[in-house]
Order: C-alpha cells, then structure tokens, then sequence
C-alpha cells in the first residue's frame, strides 16, 4: 500500500529540479515490527540501521512501527539504542542522529537477548512483539530480517515455527522473512534450505535479498529498455556482437577471510549479483510491472541459457587468485596472506565466464561475466557493444571506426552513457569515437540512497519485485555448478595468478581474444 503525495518543490521553497516535477513520494502506510536477527553484526550497524533511521528521517516509515534487535550480545534496551545511535552517526549518509526526531525513533527500538537455539529467548521475542501490538499498534504484522549466518537460517525459521510466530499460526497481519545470501553453498544446500523455509513461509512471504538490485541503475535497466523506443528494437542479436558484465572491486576480503576462502567469487558474486544483471538485461519485456511478471520473465531467460558442460569449463570459464601489489599507491598482501585465509589456499578471488542463450533474440550473442577482488578500480556495469557498420564509407585512412556502445555504469558512477562515431571539425572527413553521459545525481538533482534502504521498505511493504525468487535462485545455482564443481576438485598451480592493482589474470583476457573481442579496460 502506498499513499502518493506531489512533489512540487524544495524543502527551501525553490523550485523543484525539473525532472523530478510531479514525482510521488511513497510512505509505507501498513504498520509493522521489523526484527534483526543478528542485530550486533556488522552489516545491521553498517548498513541496515542507517536504512531504517533514513527511512524515518525521510518520512517513509509507517506512523506505527516496531525495531526489535536479537542477537546473542547481552545488551539492554537502552545499550541496544546507544549502539543503534553509534552505528548510524558513523555510518548514515544524512549524518548524526539528532533530536528531537532521534529521541522518537528511539523510543521504537527494543532487544531480545538469546541464543538462535533458545527457545525461550523465542518465547521473550514474542512477548515484544505482542507488547508492540498494543504500545505502537503495530497491528500484528511482522518483517523477520535474517542478517546472521546462512548456518543459522533454517535454525530461526524453525524456532520462529515453534514459537507460534510463523505466518500459519497467525489469526491476524501477516508475516514476512527477509533472507540475506547466500542462499546456500551450492546447489544441493540451496534446495534444503528452501526446504526448510517452505515448511514455515511460502514464496509470497520470502524476500531473498540481493542488495545490486537495490541499486537505482540496476532498477532502471527496464525503464531504458522497455521505456525507450530507440532502445528495444535494437536490443537483439541483429545488432548486438556480445554484452559484458563487470563487478570489480578493489579490495580484499578485509574481515571476511573465514568466510570467503570458504566461498570465492563465483559463489560470492557471480552466482547471485552478476546473474541477476545478466536476467535483467537479456529478459523478455514483462506483461506487466508485476513482481510475478517480471520475475517470470527473469526465470525464463536463465532457463533458456545454454549449460556449460563439465569438458567445457575450461574453455568457457577463468579463475584467478591475486597476488601482493598496488592499491591506491600502497602496498597490499597477497590472497593467502590475508588474516583467516589458508597460506595454500586455492580459492579463486576472480572469476569469469561465457554463457550463451538459446533462443531467438540472443542466439550466437555471447554473454561475457566477470567479478574479481583487487582489481585496479572499483566499477560495476554493464556493456552493450553493438555490431560493427556493414560497410566503412566514411573516415581517413588510418581512422578507426568503433563499435556503438550503451553502457549502464552500477557504481560507483551511476549513469548510463553512449560511444557513437563522429565527424571531427574540419576539412578532412576524421572520424572518431565520442561519448554522451547522462548521471542520476546530476541529472535529477539528488544522492541516490543506498541500495537497503529501497529494499527494505519493499518489504515492509510486501513488493517482492527486487527480490529473487525461488526458482531464479535455483537456475542461478545450476549454470554454476559445472564450474563450481571443476573448480573445487582440481588445484590451481599457478595461484596466485594476478597482481593486486592489474587488470585481473591473463586467462580471463583469453576468453574473450579467442572470440576476436576484448574486455573494457577496468
């Protein structure tokens, strides 16, 4: 539900930036307690309790809202909110938490302390949340958000069950499970642990989050293609030579080490973030801006990818490892030498691979993914290269004509720009390469927020349109697997493969050199 208010100015009474004129604002009007489970890790103080303060902060939230922190630090209720108030002065974009508003936001926020086994630390979460129905009319509905080990998963859900705290045991409002990923470690995990969940939620009420789609490029994707005329008709294997999908990051795996040599980046990211942009930009346009519409579509198009087989992962995938080297004009540690990681590990920090779609409109189109840990720059993006001119009969011998590219730039630049052929002034008739940029904070005037805050109120909202479905997730899980698979049986010898700072290893250059293409330069 949502109530649409007009935005005609500034907060200061100047006019309004032109093309965010006649705009609707939306506030969630259903009330509701949201509980973090693991309210004392790292991603509720970082990221998820500066969301909700900014939700506050910009009106978005219900008048009748409930926190509830739980996790296994023995805070109180007053320390729970001394921590909450630390976590957003250090961490929200809007700032320190100020009163008077600060003081009301507060008085929102409770704890549960208990171990996830516990039952009667259940047993007290029920008494809060019952105690928030009558003292913040939160009307019995019930955001559960799952920021804790993927280990612990099935574990809350099932205490959740026991309790009487599941969506079957209810007699009024509704609840919902928010799921961070992982959502297993491989395929077969994957489907004990919807196994698991599916005894207590059905698919309505699960929200798998993925924080890219978050993002505010990522959700235009569909306005670019399916709102421009220009775009669509082109957007097929007529004119496309082959699409390029990055996520570079340049750091390491800072405090991760334990968790991330038990991962890699093809479970890390490939097999979530990178395929749910690889979805986006190769599905079929939707009937309709349902969420069930577009995921639809989504599942359709993955299952239309051509599964690499077991003899082909080497051809068709690389991995990489990196070594000691620059960043930011300082020295960095190799891959083994970061705290909590195996000194012989052979977990890859680097991975890539070619998927090709079986059907009419991306037939032959090769599909070019990649993720990887320091890198020389932090980019994500998405890079439409169109096929070259027929035939040349304009430019100077020795002028290079390029490919027309559409690229949508995810972060840390959003934007979308256009490499197109022009004619330099002058009598001679040159030709060179020149791009046109369009950026969302510049163009409409505002800071995107970060991907959280969006993904939360959709929540609480019950839009399940940037969450991942079941059946999307599990497809995901299949194209990797092959890889997967070949990867953990075998030892790369030539780890570390890439200095920290580069452009990644040689052999991912060589998927794309043995097709005749090459990778934008990161």
């Amino acid at each position: 539900m949502q109530t649409e208010v007009k935005v005609a100015g500034t907060a200061d009474g100047q006019a309004a930036n032109p093309l965010r004129e006649g705009l609707a604002t939306n506030r969630i009007t259903d009330p509701c307690t949201i509980v973090f489970f693991g309210a004392a890790g790292d991603l509720t103080k970082r990221m998820l309790m500066p969301a909700m303060w900014n939700l506050r902060l910009e009106d978005i939230l219900p008048t009748n809202y409930g926190i509830v922190g739980f996790s296994r630090t023995p805070y109180s209720n007053d320390e729970f909110r001394a921590q909450m108030k630390a976590s957003i002065d250090q961490f929200s974009r809007s700032g320190p938490a100020k009163d008077p508003l600060w003081s009301d936001f507060a008085r929102h926020a409770t704890y549960v302390n208990g171990d996830f086994t516990d039952r009667g630390a259940f047993k007290k979460l029920r008494a809060q949340l019952d105690a928030n129905d009558k003292q913040l009319g939160t009307a019995h509905n019930r955001l559960y958000y799952l920021s804790t080990p993927p280990s612990i998963f099935a574990t809350i859900i099932q205490q959740l069950s026991d309790a009487g705290l599941g969506p079957k045991d209810q007699a009024e409002g509704w609840s919902r499970v928010v799921i961070e990923k992982p959502f297993g470690t491989d395929l077969d995990s994957a489907r004990a642990l919807q196994a698991e969940v599916s005894k207590v939620f059905d698919e309505r009420q699960t929200y798998r989050i993925d924080h890219y789609l978050g993002k505010e490029p990522v959700q235009d994707i569909m306005a670019l293609r399916f709102a421009n005329m220009i775009f669509e008709p082109i957007w097929n294997r007529r004119y496309v030579d082959c699409i390029l999908i990055t996520a570079a990051e340049t750091v390491g795996v800072e405090r991760r080490g334990g968790y991330y040599d038990h991962a890699g980046a093809l479970r890390d990211m490939i097999q979530n973030h990178v395929i749910n942009l690889f979805a986006l930009v190769a599905m079929e346009p939707p009937i309709s801006p349902s969420a069930d519409h577009i995921r639809d579509e989504k599942f359709k198009v993955l299952s239309a990818v051509r599964p690499i087989k077991a003899e082909e992962v080497a051809k068709m995938t690389a991995r990489g490892q990196y070594g000691a080297g620059i960043i930011d004009a300082k020295q960095v540690p190799s891959y083994r030498q970061e705290p909590d990681v195996d000194p012989n590990s052979s977990t890859e920090t680097y991975a890539a691979a070619k998927f090709l779609i079986d059907n009419w409109r991306w037939a032959d189109v090769p599909f070019y993914l990649r993720s990887g840990k320091r890198l020389a720059r932090k980019y994500s993006e998405i890079a439409v290269t169109f096929r070259q001119i027929p035939l040349r009969i304009f430019g100077e011998l020795g002028d290079r004509i390029e490919s027309n590219t559409l690229v949508m730039k995810i972060q840390p630049e959003e934007g979308v720009s256009l490499r197109f052929n022009a004619k330099v002034p002058g009598p001679k008739m040159h030709i060179r390469a020149v791009t046109m940029d369009f950026n969302y904070g510049t163009g409409f005037g505002v800071t995107t927020a970060p991907a959280y805050e969006r993904l939360i109120g959709d929540a609480m909202r019950g839009d399940a349109t940037l969450f991942t479905r079941w059946d999307a997730v599990e497809r995901a899980w299949e194209l990797v697997m092959p890889a997967l698979e070949c990867w953990t049986s075998t030892r790369d010898d030539d780890f570390p493969n890439y200095a920290a700072g580069t452009q990644g290893p040689a052999n991912a250059d060589t998927l794309l050199t043995s097709d005749g293409r090459e990778w934008r330069k990161i």
